[in-house]
């Protein structure tokens, strides 16, 4: 079963639907959506480690489970949903500390800021 802060492997076309290549992704829906639902909701991550906003820097160090080829950057505002029979394989999991900062991202993204007149 897939579960929250897994990191998969998945098929992404190119813009012109010709090609696809792998990539991988860390699994955000919970647990309970995971297994009620054919979905997963992902976000992407890249080994691309400039620096911009909405990144956290993920190391093997970062993992609880598997390791990366090299450190990596998850994009945490590259949000996909996927039906999960795409997904290639599980190759490792984000450790708790790695979601709570994804969480804070999230936030950040979706913040509205308001003055009161």
């Amino acid at each position: 079963m897939l579960k929250q802060r897994d990191i998969v492997l998945i098929p992404i076309p190119f813009t012109d639907l010709t090609s696809q290549k792998r990539r991988p992704a860390v699994i955000i829906s919970s647990d309970n959506y995971n297994e009620t639902h054919e979905d997963v909701v992902v976000v992407a991550l890249t080994s691309n480690t400039e620096p911009r906003d909405f990144t956290i820097t993920l190391t093997s160090d970062d993992l609880e489970q598997g390791a990366l080829k090299v450190t990596s950057m998850i994009r945490t505002d590259k949000i996909y949903t996927l039906n999960k029979s795409i997904i290639i394989k599980v190759f490792g999991r984000v450790r708790t500390h790695i979601h709570l900062k994804l969480k804070e991202s999230f936030l950040e993204i979706i913040e509205q800021h308001y003055t009161v007149n």
